[in-house]
């Protein structure tokens, strides 16, 4: 995220379930991040521009999340391995899901 012009404040934590709790991440949707970006949820590699799509759409949902952590996502390239294809999910407070955006499908 700060190589897309984004100031990061990094809180380790030791209880990532707490973390996941504290903001009622569901658990499918779970991985290995946890941000907040302007009220929004944003969990694991979740595209940078994804997260500008988000601010500046602003739908009502409570964030979005790439669950597990695909290869070829943000972080996650590695070298001489393809990229998996992986979706980028919109959820709300109510457990709705739905695809935000589609990557290497």
């Amino acid at each position: 995220m700060e190589a897309n012009d984004y100031t990061v404040q990094v809180e380790e934590s030791t209880n990532l379930t707490a973390v996941k709790d504290q903001y009622q991440i569901p658990p499918a949707l779970q991985s290995c991040h946890t941000a907040i970006v302007d009220g929004y949820i944003i969990e694991g590699h979740v595209p940078a521009a994804e997260v500008e799509r988000l601010l500046t759409e602003r739908p009502d949902i409570a964030g979005l999340a790439v669950p597990g952590m695909p290869i070829g996502s943000p972080g996650m390239e590695v070298e001489g391995a393809a990229a998996q294809p992986y979706d980028v999910l919109a959820f709300d407070k109510s457990g709705n899901v739905a695809i935000f955006a589609s990557y290497g499908n």
